[in-house]
């Protein structure tokens, strides 16, 4: 077991305890992972070895290669189509390059855990955990970012809000110097090389005081957003509901912002419950928790996290019908460019002549017409 500062000096090993904490306070900078995941009681070879492995490896790999595909269909599909040049559109994309980032830190996770992780030098152990915490960061902020992006199109009675493309670009570039930040911040030095009596057991080289602040700050943005897109979509749903009577304009133009708000919720709620989990498991860890049995229970919570990156193309093809309607075409349209008239014909007339228009439009034009067409009637 690790030794405690507190239990040094006294009594007749009083010399191998001063040698012990001596050890325990000097910096290991040149040392294996092997010697933290002893020092922390950690055992990563029977949890990830044998057939567990290639069923885990087959199934990641899997996952992985969906989760690659999906999300370049969706930044490709913002790209391609002009209806989705407006800013929500754009952080969409970019949430989508998040998760196929995301991608990349498990696939090189895979390659480096279970037996493999002991014989990890210090550096390359903080490259795959900042691969992922960098992921989530990316995630979390780009969420954040819509949410404000959300608050202003709302508050203005707009369905896109009035964001340039610089000022996007400039948020797009701002949440990943956040992210890439966030990420390296155990190493830049907030972490137990030069103090083993610090470590976490989930994350040996990561002190507990960083994984406390870490969950922490993770589960109170997650709490704040929650609030906000309850508040911003009981909004929305109540204007919906007192301007419908008094719209002539089509059902889908009244919709549009209640849909965009439905897409938001679903990819929030499911960032949520994947990630929630894990974080509380590693909140419990960097409390020292003993008999929380969080050595049991982590790479299930990964996997779930794993998920999440999964879940969102779906979400986005399953809630948004442009968004649906414009994945399809570039499947069936890509071996062949005459293929791309019979998939043209086969998109409803409604969808190819939506209004590209869309943020020009103030949801409060529906009390205006509706004016108008009573003193018509009148």
């Amino acid at each position: 077991m690790p030794m405690h500062p507190a239990s040094c000096g006294g009594g007749a090993r009083a010399g191998e305890d001063v040698r012990l904490c001596s050890r325990m306070n000097e910096c290991h900078y040149d040392k294996h992972m092997d010697f933290f995941y002893n020092m922390s009681n950690t055992d990563t070879a029977d949890e990830w070895s044998g057939t567990k492995l290639v069923i885990v490896l087959c199934f990641g790999t899997f996952f992985c290669l969906f989760i690659f595909i999906s999300n370049s269909m969706v930044i490709a599909a913002v790209v391609r189509n002009k209806r989705f040049h407006f800013p929500f559109y754009y952080l969409l994309a970019n949430l989508a390059a998040a998760d196929f980032f995301a991608g990349i830190a498990y696939v090189f996770l895979m390659f480096n855990t279970g037996p493999v992780s002991k014989t990890l030098t210090v550096n390359r152990w903080f490259l795959r955990q900042g691969l992922l915490d960098t992921s989530l960061t990316a995630s979390l902020v780009n969420l954040l970012v819509i949410a404000v992006e959300r608050y202003m199109s709302i508050m203005r009675m707009r369905i896109h809000s009035n964001l340039t493309k610089k000022r996007v670009t400039f948020l797009i570039f701002l949440i990943w110097a956040i992210a890439i930040f966030m990420g390296s911040v155990p190493t830049l030095g907030w972490n137990c090389l030069c103090d083993i009596s610090a470590c976490s057991s989930l994350a040996p080289i990561y002190s507990r005081s960083y994984l406390i602040f870490w969950t922490v700050s993770n589960l109170v943005v997650f709490f704040i957003m929650v609030v906000v897109y309850i508040r911003i979509y009981m909004y929305v749903q109540r204007k919906t509901n007192v301007l419908s009577p008094h719209t002539s304009g089509s059902i889908s133009r009244r919709r549009t912002p209640v849909k965009l708000m439905k897409t938001v919720m679903a990819v929030l709620g499911a960032f949520v419950v994947c990630w929630t989990p894990g974080l509380v498991v590693l909140l419990l860890d960097g409390l020292n928790c003993t008999h929380c049995g969080v050595q049991h229970v982590k790479r299930w919570f990964l996997l779930l996290a794993l998920l999440n990156s999964v879940m969102n193309p779906i979400i986005y093809s399953y809630k948004d019908e442009e968004m649906s309607t414009t994945m399809r075409r570039m499947i069936c349209c890509s071996s062949d460019d005459k293929s791309q008239d019979r998939c043209s014909s086969r998109i409803p007339s409604t969808v190819l002549t939506r209004s590209t228009d869309a943020s020009g439009h103030y949801i409060e034009d529906g009390i205006i017409q509706g004016t108008i067409s009573g003193k018509g009637n009148s």
